[in-house]
């Protein structure tokens, strides 16, 4: 990397913080004109992310909360659907090929956090299942998206920021262009995140390196690069 380079990474990186630190707080009122055009989506708050098993993080485990208060206040504020989109592999998945296996169908880690299922609207909540890190490939939720025209804003939260957090606002951003279909996709900071694997340690084992707070800051600027609207939190 010569010195051209160097400095314009390094500008990026001051660039980016900054950027982070500004981030704008949202208020439910603003979202949409009724709650009945919003729609929250959670992408992999399921114990195998949060709690248990190859892949469970520290880091993601701290959104439970915030992702939790922002659903009830949601439903307190009029909001009734609730959607889950959740890794439930084959035990044979081709993913495995890249990670650990995880999140097996059948399995404690392909469950719903406990913070999420003891909820009183969980009943409401509708469970999409996937075997990717892909959400917009099943079919089921693109049903559901099409024969919910009135839903005009998704919310948009869960883990990883950089890999099915990603894809999903991505997905629902793109597929609203191509289609010329009038929706918001809003994604809360404080109700993402994703792993930590830092340079040194992934060397040592022979894996790649994951650098949370970089790649997490980075792909939320790029959402926002694509149209997503990237906000601090959502307040009552």
């Amino acid at each position: 990397m010569d010195s051209v380079n160097q400095t314009e990474s390094i500008a990026y990186l001051e660039y980016l913080e900054l950027w982070m630190n500004q981030l704008p707080k949202m208020k439910i009122s603003e979202l949409a004109d009724s709650p009945a055009q919003i729609a929250l989506i959670s992408v992999d708050m399921i114990k195998g992310f949060c709690n248990s098993g190859p892949l469970a993080s520290t880091r993601i485990n701290l959104i439970i909360q915030p992702v939790v208060d922002l659903m009830i206040a949601m439903w307190e504020n009029g909001v009734d659907k609730f959607l889950l989109s959740q890794d439930t592999h084959d035990p044979q998945a081709v993913e495995f090929g890249a990670w650990p296996a995880h999140c097996i169908r059948g399995t404690e880690e392909s469950e719903t956090i406990s913070a999420i299922q003891n909820l009183p609207f969980y009943s409401e909540m509708i469970i999409f299942e996937k075997n990717s890190i892909a959400t917009g490939q099943n079919q089921e939720l693109v049903e559901w998206i099409r024969d919910h025209s009135d839903v005009k804003t998704f919310i948009v939260m869960g883990d990883c920021t950089d890999l099915c957090t990603y894809q999903l606002a991505m997905f629902l951003r793109l597929d609203s262009n191509e289609n010329q279909i009038p929706r918001r996709v809003i994604v809360p900071a404080n109700c993402v995140d994703t792993y930590d694997f830092p340079v040194k340690d992934a060397i040592n084992v022979g894996a790649i390196p994951h650098p949370a707070d970089f790649l997490h800051a980075v792909f939320l600027n790029h959402m926002t690069l694509n149209g997503i609207e990237v906000v601090d939190q959502i307040i009552d």
